[in-house]
């Protein structure tokens, strides 16, 4: 039997009662048997400068550390002005930093995210896509959690109430352990010589 995956949640919102937020809290308690999955918070992580990137905040340090331990990342991300949010794409710059001690290298990933428009966040995942090239960040491509009309499915209190969200939330979270299992397999696997 495959070992339990620890997965490292992320909220690009550091709005307390996002709907993103809201979003990480449900795929935490809809996790599959053979997962777990803990929340990093982001708040308190200063702009990213190349002057402290030698001696990192302690906050970067636990970033860094937790990515590293973690055996997947899940991120919610919200959509600002057609884009990931600064403050995530800030976390994302320093636990990549400095050259050749980036934590994601490798890392399988999935992404999901609310936003109370119609189109959800397609175009906030498919920059966040963009920047997982560059990292080597290993994302499961399918299925695509966009949780537009945000509003229509949480309740007052941040729980996730609409069945079909639920559903697909379990699916992508299935297929991060899926993935993150094989891509496990096949780096224990012995290389053959050519």
């Amino acid at each position: 039997m495959d070992k339990s995956i620890r997965i490292l949640g992320i909220a690009g919102s550091l709005r307390r009662k996002s709907y993103n937020r809201a979003a990480l809290r449900a795929a935490q308690k809809l996790s599959p048997d053979d997962a777990e999955l803990e929340i990093f918070e982001l708040d308190g992580i200063p702009v990213f400068s190349e002057d402290d990137e030698r001696t990192p905040p302690a906050k970067v340090v636990e970033l860094k550390k937790r990515i590293r331990e973690a055996d997947a990342v899940l991120f919610v991300t919200p959509e600002y002005n057609y884009s990931i949010p600064g403050g995530l794409k800030n976390a994302i710059d320093w636990a990549s930093r400095p050259y050749g001690d980036s934590a994601w290298t490798g890392k399988p990933a999935a992404i999901m995210g609310a936003s109370v428009g119609r189109f959800g966040t397609a175009r906030a995942q498919y920059h966040l896509r963009q920047v997982f090239v560059f990292l080597n960040i290993l994302p499961v491509n399918q299925p695509e959690v966009m949780i537009g009309n945000a509003a229509e499915h949480f309740d007052g209190d941040g729980n996730l109430t609409n069945e079909e969200t639920k559903k697909l939330i379990r699916q992508l979270r299935a297929n991060l352990v899926n993935w993150t299992h094989g891509l496990q397999k096949a780096n224990e696997a012995p290389k053959s010589e050519a």
